[in-house]
């Protein structure tokens, strides 16, 4: 099975993951206890769980499978191994970018071998959606990461699930082979190859030649590959709960004014942007939150007006300034770069983009370089689960130079996405989203832009095992 995926990966440890790619492998060599189900609804099964149940609001107990073990001599996973891996993520000191899935944690409680209690300081909505299924909820062994001094990097050790990573070959391929010990339901393929292929049009490009039988589409192609496939084709068009923006860094001028931010806002017609980067295929976004879940907003709170962003630009001398615009190496992005700069030209400010590979392009904002003491303006694409705190969970204080690269800082809005992760109430949870992405766009920092589409072509000899956004569940793959 040949498999396109938009990112090589960085590293293999769940707990410093770094894209959505990375985790589609993660979840099948390494067991979590659940794993999201394919299909049209969001749902989990037990993986590594034998059982696992939620007590009270407070408690999941679980029941470990008897006989899952743990690649390279490290053993059958335990009770011990589920601690471990739960309070690694969970716990500030290691500096997890998702110690956030675990943010009521108070303890994983060992009863025996193979079964132990969750519990929790405050109920958690996010805990069924975002967490457990996802590779936040995966179990690695003590042993092996004990031993690798706490952190693993692109070469896996102990996996423990329904394939194994064979051979990495850096922006070629990754090949996963069946686990000969895994011992429940076998991946329908002896081998997955998975190729990293940034661009979309690459991609397709690719498929049509042979050289894969599954990959997202471009969304600006997918009304054009639905009304022609390719041979032998299917074609499908998922919702999307990505968000893409357009973001300022508050900490390097111009952006360190909020008037230049807000002119920014005033200055960008999002429709224009949307339509030509995706031929019409999406529609423009209201926020982070994509429609379905709570705390989707009806509109935005700043449109486009371009005669009031020039008016603040001229206010503030900042005519003729120049700003580099970052964004990744895709056709898409370009096209909506080249949308923004036209906008922003058409007001007074000169935009220089600067396109940059993933290796390069996921590492602009982190605080362990320099280069965002430059960075001035990017747009930007997270994947997203479904649950409303993980649009939010990434401009937080915490966050900044982490995945928060606009330096975005609001006590109010950390307090309240606190609060967000802890109420149970839809209701009173879709309040607290709404107002969390008005903050955001109040302060000025953000041009909300799409949620995209997802676009999927594959040959009719597969059945694709995709999440309802899309995404791949690989053990789910099987002939048609």
């Amino acid at each position: 099975l040949k498999v396109r995926s938009y990112a090589d990966i960085q590293t293999l440890d769940p707990c410093f993951r770094l894209a959505a790619p990375e985790g589609d492998i993660t979840s099948v060599i390494f067991a979590g206890l659940v794993v999201t189900t394919p299909g049209d609804s969001w749902g989990w099964r037990p993986m590594a769980a034998e059982t696992i149940k939620q007590l009270d609001p407070l408690t999941v107990a679980f029941q470990l499978r008897d006989n899952i073990g743990f690649t390279d001599g490290y053993g059958q996973m335990t009770a011990e191994d589920v601690k471990f891996s739960i309070e690694r993520i969970a716990d500030p000191a290691n500096k997890s970018p998702y110690s956030g899935d675990w943010a009521t944690l108070k303890e994983v409680e060992v009863k025996d071998k193979l079964s132990g209690l969750i519990h929790l300081k405050q109920a958690f909505a996010p805990l069924w959606t975002s967490t457990l299924p996802t590779p936040s909820g995966t179990i690695l062994s003590k042993r092996a990461i004990t031993e690798l001094g706490g952190k693993m990097g692109v070469k896996p050790v102990a996996q423990s699930g329904p394939y194994i990573l064979k051979e990495w070959l850096p922006k070629q391929r990754t090949v996963l082979v069946r686990n000969p010990d895994w011992k429940y339901e076998q991946g329908a393929f002896a081998e997955i190859h998975i190729h990293p292929i940034e661009d979309e049009k690459t991609a397709e490009l690719g498929y049509e030649a042979g050289d894969l039988d599954y990959t997202w589409t471009a969304v600006s192609s997918i009304s054009r590959l639905k009304q022609t496939p390719p041979p032998k084709t299917t074609v499908v068009e998922k919702p999307s709960l990505a968000f893409v923006w357009l973001g300022m860094n508050q900490d390097v001028a111009p952006f360190n004014n909020p008037n230049m931010r807000r002119a920014v806002q005033y200055a960008v017609d999002r429709k224009a942007v949307v339509d030509a980067a995706y031929f019409g295929a999406a529609a423009t976004a209201t926020g982070i939150i994509a429609p379905g879940l709570p705390g989707h907003r009806e509109k935005n709170l700043f449109d486009f007006d371009p005669d009031r962003a020039r008016d603040m630009i001229t206010k503030e001398g900042l005519a003729g300034t120049t700003i580099t615009l970052d964004i990744l190496n895709k056709t898409e992005r370009l096209t909506a770069a080249q949308v923004v700069q036209s906008n922003l030209q058409d007001v007074g400010l000169n935009v220089e983009i600067k396109q940059n590979d993933s290796g390069t392009f996921w590492t602009l904002g982190a605080k362990e370089g320099d280069y965002w003491k430059k960075l001035q303006m990017i747009i930007s694409r997270f994947s997203m689960q479904p649950d409303p705190s993980w649009a939010t969970a990434w401009f937080t204080r915490d966050q900044i130079g982490v995945w928060n690269w606009e330096r975005f800082s609001s006590e109010e809005f950390d307090k309240l996405n606190a609060e967000g992760m802890v109420e149970l109430d839809p209701a009173k949870r879709d309040v607290i989203y709404k107002k969390l992405q008005d903050l955001m766009e109040e302060n000025g920092n953000y041009v909300f832009l799409t949620h995209e589409v997802t676009g999927i072509m594959n040959r009719d000899t597969l059945v694709a095992g995709l999440k309802p956004n899309g995404e791949p569940v690989f053990t789910d793959f099987k002939p048609a």
